[in-house]
Formats: C-alpha cells, sequence, structure tokens
C-alpha cells in the first residue's frame, strides 16, 4: 500500500515546482504533534504542504503525502499505523474533510502513534464536534487567498513589506511614498481585484474567472454537503443567496424578504444555518454588530462575499460600493476583528471607525468619533486620516 501512495507523491513533487511562499509560511510552527491547515479551495493549502514536506531535511521514506479524496485507502489509521512501523516521521493528509468520519483517525493517530501528522481541508471543517475531541489536540491555522501585496510580489516578482494597522494608520503617507516607486497602481489594483485573490490566477490567467466559478460551485456542491448536514436538494438555495448577496449594495439583510425569494416560508434557522455555511466555507463574508455577538441565529449587519474577485466570476452586475467594502474586509478578515458600528462602515478591533468611499468621500458621518478614519478608493496618496484604499492590502 505505501509503494503506490509513495509513487503518487513522487509524481505530486515532480508536479508542483512554485517556488513563492505564501505570508503563512512563516506563521506556522511545526512543532506541535498534530496540526490543521484550513483554508478556501484554491488558495494554496496544497502547494504549502508540499513546499514544506519537500524542504524537510529527512529520508524521502519518512515523510509521507496523502490527497484524501484522491487515493481509495479503507483506513487512514492503517497506512499512518503502517507508516510509523517503517519509522516514518511526518504524515500530511491534504483534504481530510473528504474522509468520513476522518477525526476519530486522527485522534487514534495522536493517542497511539509516535509520528507528527499535518491535515489540510476546507475553511467550513469541524473538529470540534462529539466525535472525538480534536480541538484539544489539534492546532489549527486559517489562511486567505492572495493579499494585494502578495499579488504584487508574484505579478512583478519583486519582495515587497508588509504593514500592520497601527504602521498604516500612523504613517500611511511615509509608506504610500515609499511604494508607489515600484509598481503601477493603477493597473495592478485593477488586476487585483478582479483576478489576483487565488494563486491559481498564475497558473493560467486567460481562463481563470471561468475556473474560479467552477470552483464555487465545487464548495458549494462537494464541499459544504461533505461538512454540513444539507440535503442536496437545498444546494441550490445555497446557490440562490449567493446570486441575492451578489445583485446587492454592501448587503444589510431583510430576513423576511430572503425567506421569501428563497421559498423558505419562515424556515429562519435554515437560513441562518445557510448563511453560516457559506461564511465557513470562505463565499460570503458575515459582518455582524459587536453588541450582538456571534450566535449564528442572530442577523447579520452585512453580508459580502468574501473576496472581490468572487464578484468578477459569480456576479452578473455588481456596485462599486460594494467592491470597495469587499476589499476592505476581505484585507482584514485575517488578522483583525471587523464589526458594524452604528456610524461609519466598519469598526476594526473594537477600537478603529471606518467610512469607506471614493475620492470625495467627506468625514461628515464619522466626524465626533475618536479614532475614525476614512478610507478612499481612486487616491494614491491619502492625508490626516484619510488613507488610500490599497494601502490595506499590504496588511499580511
Amino acid at each position: 500500500m505505501l509503494d503506490d501512495i509513495r509513487e503518487y507523491q513522487r509524481k505530486i513533487f515532480k508536479k508542483n515546482n512554485f517556488t513563492y511562499k505564501r505570508y503563512f509560511y512563516k506563521e506556522v510552527n511545526f512543532n506541535p504533534k498534530l496540526i490543521g491547515i484550513v483554508g478556501a479551495r484554491g488558495v494554496g493549502k496544497t502547494t504549502f504542504l508540499i513546499q514544506h514536506l519537500k524542504e524537510l531535511d529527512i529520508p524521502f521514506s519518512q515523510k509521507l503525502y496523502i490527497s484524501a479524496d484522491t487515493i481509495n485507502i479503507p483506513s487512514l489509521f492503517e497506512v499512518a499505523e503502517q507508516f510509523a512501523k517503517e519509522d516514518g516521521k511526518v504524515l500530511i493528509i491534504d483534504e481530510i474533510h473528504k474522509y468520513k468520519d476522518f477525526e476519530i483517525e486522527l485522534k487514534k493517530m495522536y493517542d497511539i502513534l509516535d509520528i507528527k501528522v499535518i491535515f489540510s481541508g476546507s475553511s467550513a471543517l469541524q473538529i470540534d464536534n462529539a466525535k472525538a475531541d480534536l480541538s484539544r489536540r489539534a492546532i489549527v491555522h486559517s489562511f486567505e487567498g492572495l493579499s494585494f501585496r502578495e499579488f504584487l510580489e508574484l505579478n512583478n516578482n519583486t519582495t515587497l513589506p508588509l504593514y500592520s494597522l497601527s504602521d498604516i494608520l500612523n504613517n500611511h503617507i511615509d509608506i504610500a511614498y515609499e511604494l508607489l516607486d515600484k509598481f503601477n497602481l493603477t493597473l495592478s489594483y485593477k488586476e487585483y481585484i478582479k483576478s489576483g485573490y487565488y494563486p491559481f490566477y498564475f497558473e493560467d490567467k486567460e481562463s481563470y474567472l471561468i475556473r474560479l466559478n467552477e470552483t464555487i460551485n465545487t464548495v458549494i456542491e462537494i464541499d459544504i454537503p461533505s461538512v454540513f448536514p444539507i440535503e442536496y436538494s437545498n444546494i441550490i438555495n445555497l446557490k440562490k443567496l449567493v446570486r441575492l448577496v451578489c445583485e446587492s449594495l454592501p448587503y444589510t439583510p431583510n430576513i423576511q424578504e430572503l425567506l421569501l425569494k428563497m421559498n423558505m416560508k419562515d424556515n429562519y434557522k435554515g437560513l441562518y444555518r445557510f448563511i453560516e455555511y457559506l461564511n465557513k466555507a470562505k463565499i460570503l463574508n458575515v459582518v455582524r454588530a459587536a453588541s450582538k455577538g456571534d450566535n449564528i441565529f442572530t442577523k447579520p449587519e452585512k453580508i459580502y462575499l468574501n473576496n472581490t474577485n468572487l464578484h468578477y466570476a459569480y456576479c452578473n452586475a455588481f456596485e462599486l460600493g460594494t467592491i470597495r467594502e469587499t476589499f476592505f474586509s476581505s484585507m482584514l478578515q485575517q488578522k483583525h476583528t471587523l464589526n458594524i458600528p452604528k456610524k461609519g462602515d466598519f469598526l476594526v478591533d473594537g477600537k478603529y471607525t471606518f467610512e469607506v468611499g471614493g475620492k470625495n468621500k467627506k468625514f461628515k458621518q464619522i466626524k465626533d468619533i475618536p479614532n475614525s478614519f476614512i478610507v478612499s478608493d481612486d487616491i494614491e496618496i491619502g492625508s490626516g486620516n484619510k488613507i488610500p484604499l490599497w494601502l490595506f492590502g499590504f496588511l499580511y
């Protein structure tokens, strides 16, 4: 059995020649015995795992890659057990959400075998359920798609600094001047918001949006049902919900109206679950008021698509204001907490209020709020508390 898997691994190693290392490569601590990597389909989880395994300074025989969605094996634990008996050290299991009862298999590996296991799966992956208490055992990292900074590095074969939110708020003028000598902002930003969020853009730019549309459908039709208890007949409602968000301004949901449009009568809990499934799968980005907490049965204040590329791939039409707010929220969701305030568009980390708009956006709505900022599209350099929107693409 291991011979066949190693031959598959050899082919995967040969095929994967992507040398660029995403932001998370330096953030993952590889010391724990059980590590989880989750993220949206297409953000580079498999590439990251293969890069790590190839660079491990141990014999080929002591490292093993398995993809749970392509190899027909009766038991993940049996493979891991045989690997451990042959002095295996590091086992990587990709796409683990495709394997039924993977939680039980991982728990047995952790408790019984003396090997390190790194697994990856859908961003919707649930490890805190009753089948096995993995939340105590596994250290799980969540990955996002390419930031604007990473896109620029790949597109221009260069290296660019990243900045903290504090850096940008306090030094945005100097930072913008320093960066603008290194790339064509207008062309690069337009390309990024349309096509730059998922690394597979660089594999085939011409067919990127077609492939992204197919990826979204795969997440809805296959990944979500593999993780959540949803009947296949309701898949159409998930797609309909995405379309409704697509066609709206920065979307403040009217739950009664949504139920009517989706023919769900008074099934409030069902609708809230669908919203949560798409949020967990990184297709939607649900933002709530700070006072309402994270209960999934609480009405969201705003619903966005997860990133701007999804609008271009999946929506027939969209508003510029929606694209601006979607870009801002997608760049901050990796490291910061987002809520919807009573005034302004976003409250970040419970401290900073942001109003997002075009170059003529004024402070009228937030002028009396401490730590408030205007985030403007269509400007290269800001002034005072008015900051260019594109700079928030350098947070990771």
